[in-house]
């Protein structure tokens, strides 16, 4: 079996996934109210993963990953177009949970589900060896993929970016806040991040994806 086929055929076991629904880690009553939809491009050739955190409602429903104003600002981020973002040969995304995990009390996305990267993340990151940047956004992904270089709460560890990128690990890793409309008051209290950690990750994707 060629590496694609075997890829296809995890993209194909992930798609069937119902772990969330039907066995919950805390129990049925804990069960995902709604029919799972997992969403994740899983790549042979690209050269950046962005490990992301658990899609919101209109991925949920649309099926594309960061199809909504939280992607238009990454992608703004990575100074690329939704073709680009969009190309399995430039681009893998592999959230902490496949699915949409539903709404809390005060309406805001619930945290990705815990019965999904326990079951899903080594196999997936194993499965693309060729992987040579991993952007970490949001605190679930980084407490997952960074473990020593994590540092207290999201902010410091984005603020110590320079030491996760050049740490020698491989792939690089780069921590990120995640791009969703709630973090703009943290974006204009922390200009160093567009100031200085952007142009770095713009380059780096250039680079990455010529």
């Amino acid at each position: 079996m060629t590496d694609e086929a075997k890829l296809e055929t995890l993209r194909r076991e992930i798609a069937a996934c119902r772990i969330c629904r039907d066995a919950p880690a805390k129990g049925s009553e804990h069960r995902l109210p709604h029919e799972p939809r997992p969403v994740a491009v899983i790549s042979s050739r690209a050269r950046i993963l962005i490990a992301g955190q658990a899609p919101g409602l209109r991925v949920h429903e649309s099926g594309l990953p960061f199809d909504d104003a939280s992607g238009d600002r990454l992608r703004s981020w990575l100074g690329v177009d939704r073709a680009s973002f969009y190309d399995r040969n430039r681009f893998a995304i592999v959230p902490m949970g496949f699915c949409f995990p539903g709404y809390d009390d005060q309406g805001a996305d619930l945290p990705p589900r815990r019965e999904c990267a326990p079951l899903w993340q080594q196999r997936v990151i194993a499965a693309m060896p060729q992987i040579e940047l991993l952007l970490v956004i949001g605190q679930y992904a980084q407490a997952w993929h960074m473990t020593d270089e994590r540092r207290g709460n999201m902010t410091e560890t984005v603020r110590a970016w320079r030491d996760s990128l050049m740490s020698g690990r491989s792939p690089a890793v780069l921590p990120l806040p995640h791009p969703s409309w709630r973090n703009s008051g943290w974006l204009k209290r922390n200009t160093w991040f567009e100031q200085e950690l952007l142009p770095v990750l713009q380059g780096r994707v250039k680079t990455l994806l010529s």
